[in-house]
């Protein structure tokens, strides 16, 4: 089979799998390239000389030092917190489009607030700044996910969302190589740092354009009862026309889903919240997609992230540059195997599979790196400029494990989220979801700089433990999703045990495809005998 083969639910017209779809989710998944950027730039930033030189750097102690870096680095999760609580009321009134111009307005003001800060002003601008461009990003990561999952195919779903990680990889690429280009190419000073800063603009200005012509989400058109624009829409983004069996059967399918949810929810604003609060289907799938971010933060990615120059040097790497150019190759493996990802594991292996694998794998290369250095103990017994044996097997271990984690808990619990939810419920659950990974990522970010202080190697063991016990949580709650429609995920959810509910599923699935199919050729039959009927009795 080729890399890029399909899993179907049902036949699919070939029109369907468009250059639309794939369009429309590289626009929104400009929020992505936002995020991957900042997530790699800042940590970078901070440990250029210029940075240092401007703001004093040297008149600061070793734990000031390590508050302040926490601080600026913190303070963008803690706006993506709010932000991604207030996508909701955003998602539900203005829709999804409208939505993410909000979230790239915002970040853009943040970005440009940054810009404003030197020595004389002090960090406050860049404080501000911060907060303000994490509430743009918190926002965008809910909306964004839902957005292309309301649109995708069920058999490009999972690599539809996943053009959102790509996105988010290649703002990372970026934002891991440009403090190396910038310390390469000029002298400290205070442009040098700035650039950095600068670029943040870019995937911002992209989207505020982009969205101005992107299409509205058909399902959100059709939960706000504006079904004749929805089913324009949705036939747009198919290629084909409303009286196809295929746009038939998608129709049916969605306005069956919100019937039923009328029915047992409610579709006003806060009917999802009483729902969440009443209904433990919900509740328990809303602990489990806030519990993936557990795992998935609990990994220690964004503690590679944000100080990954701390990281580097604890592995025995020496010398700004030579830590710059390290954590470059780690943004490009992390791009590369992303590449890997979306084209065809996603959606070939699936999510379950992925997040077991990636979670096995990723701990043992993470107690393999923290025995070296409790054994070698390179802080203390620095190599020079080269690394020796042993060092060099910590960082090829290192990016084993970034080969590991990429293509499983990096992306793989933005999937789930997006697609585990009833369309009533989505915008709410996807905003519980985002909030919940930025506030996990905040406890990281704020407490990296200190765990390094306080438990050296035993912080890669931390993370090696808490990947193990990630793959009790998968194993025995997380069914797998790939390839089920999103008006079936309650079904799938209702399932035991969770290891065999996603083939189950799709079994009965095909059974109603047929049915379906029958009915509407006896109907077409009756139609034509009746039509036979009418024209013996016209010559008659």
């Amino acid at each position: 089979m080729s890399i890029l083969s399909l899993v179907e639910d049902r036949p699919t017209p070939r029109e369907v799998y468009n250059w639309r779809i794939y369009i429309l989710a590289a626009v929104a998944s400009c929020t992505s390239c936002m995020i991957g950027y900042d997530s790699a730039f800042i940590g970078t930033t901070l440990s250029l000389t210029s940075f240092k030189n401007e703001f004093r750097w040297e008149d600061m102690s070793a734990s000031e030092q390590s508050l302040v870096s926490a601080n600026i680095v913190s303070l963008y999760q803690a706006g993506a917190f709010f932000g991604a609580l207030f996508a909701y009321p955003a998602g539900h009134f203005w829709g999804r489009k409208w939505g993410l111009m909000a979230s790239a307005l915002v970040f853009f003001l943040g970005a440009g607030l940054m810009l404003g800060a030197n020595g004389d002003r002090g960090l406050g601008l860049i404080y501000g700044g911060r907060v303000l461009a994490g509430i743009g990003v918190g926002a965008g990561s809910n909306l964004c996910p839902i957005y292309i999952s309301e649109m995708a195919p069920p058999a490009i779903r999972g690599r539809l969302v996943g053009v959102y990680e790509l996105g988010w990889q290649i703002g990372g690429v970026v934002g891991f190589w440009i403090n190396y280009g910038v310390d390469e190419t000029l002298p400290p000073s205070h442009k040098q740092w700035l650039i950095p800063f600068a670029v943040q603009l870019i995937p911002a200005g992209l989207l505020i354009i982009g969205a101005l012509f992107i299409k509205e989400s058909p399902r959100w058109l059709f939960l706000r009862g504006r079904r004749e624009q929805g089913i324009a829409t949705l036939g747009w983004i198919r290629n084909l026309p409303a009286d196809h069996i295929y746009m038939m059967e998608e129709v049916s399918m969605i306005e069956q889903s919100l019937e039923q949810q009328r029915a047992k929810v409610g579709l006003g604003f806060w009917k999802p919240f009483k729902a969440a609060w009443t209904n433990k289907r919900i509740l328990y799938r809303l602990f489990l997609g806030s519990m993936l971010f557990l795992w998935q933060n609990g990994s220690g990615i964004n503690a590679i992230n944000y100080y990954s120059p701390t990281v580097f040097r604890s592995i025995g790497v020496t010398g700004g540059n030579t830590s710059l150019l390290t954590t470059g190759i780690f943004g490009v493996v992390k791009a590369v195997v992303t590449f890997v990802w979306l084209l065809y594991l996603i959606d070939r292996v699936g999510r379950r599979l992925l997040l077991l694998v990636g979670a096995a794998g990723g701990s043992i290369c993470l107690w393999v790196v923290g025995a070296y250095i409790k054994v070698a103990q390179p802080a203390n017994n620095p190599a020079g400029t080269q690394l020796g044996g042993g060092g060099i097997a910590a960082m090829f271990f290192f990016y084993l494990w970034t080969a590991f984690y990429t293509p499983s808990w990096n992306g793989t619990p933005w999937v789930i989220n997006s697609e585990m939810f009833d369309p009533t419920v989505r915008s709410l659950a996807q905003a519980c979801a985002a909030a919940s990974n930025w506030l996990w990522n905040f406890l990281i970010s704020r407490f990296t700089p200190q765990m390094f202080s306080a438990m050296g190697y035993g912080v890669y063991f931390f993370f090696a433990s808490l990947m193990i016990l990630s793959i009790f949580f998968v194993f025995f709650l997380i069914p797998e999703t790939k390839g089920v429609p999103l008006e079936s995920m309650e079904t799938l959810f209702e399932k035991q045990p969770v290891w065999r509910a996603h083939g189950e599923l799709l079994k009965e699935l095909r059974a109603d495809e047929e049915r379906f199919r029958h009915e509407i050729e006896e109907t077409q039959i009756k139609q034509a005998g009746l039509h036979g009927e009418h024209i013996e009795e016209a010559k008659v």
